[in-house]
């Protein structure tokens, strides 16, 4: 991935300049102005400061496809069910599936 076109790109996306980034994620501009003018790669640590500012993860960032952000609410829904045996999963979905099936 080319990390640099992806920064653009959420910048572009948000209409963000490189100040309003450093402003928003806490990092110096200097350090912006150096990742994009002498074509530095930030480290992770910078990388995931920059990604705080934009409201995104890591993940979120280096994912291929569509971002989908977690709310609080499917964050509580997902945290749930990771700890749910293969039966329990299973269960939950024949529900979800006889629920959608109610509102038809």
């Amino acid at each position: 991935m080319d990390i640099h076109a992806r920064l653009q790109q959420l910048l572009r996306e948000r209409g963000w300049t490189e100040y309003k980034l450093s402003k928003e994620c806490g990092l110096a501009q200097s350090t912006i102005g150096n990742i994009f003018r002498r074509n530095t790669l930030p480290s992770i640590a910078t990388l995931e400061t920059i990604c705080k500012g934009f409201g995104i993860t890591l993940s979120q960032f280096f994912a291929d496809g569509e971002m989908v952000e977690l709310t609080p609410e499917l964050r509580e829904v997902f945290e749930s069910w990771m700890v749910l045996t293969p039966a329990q999963k299973s269960a939950v979905l024949q529900m979800l599936k006889a629920m959608s099936h109610d509102t038809e």
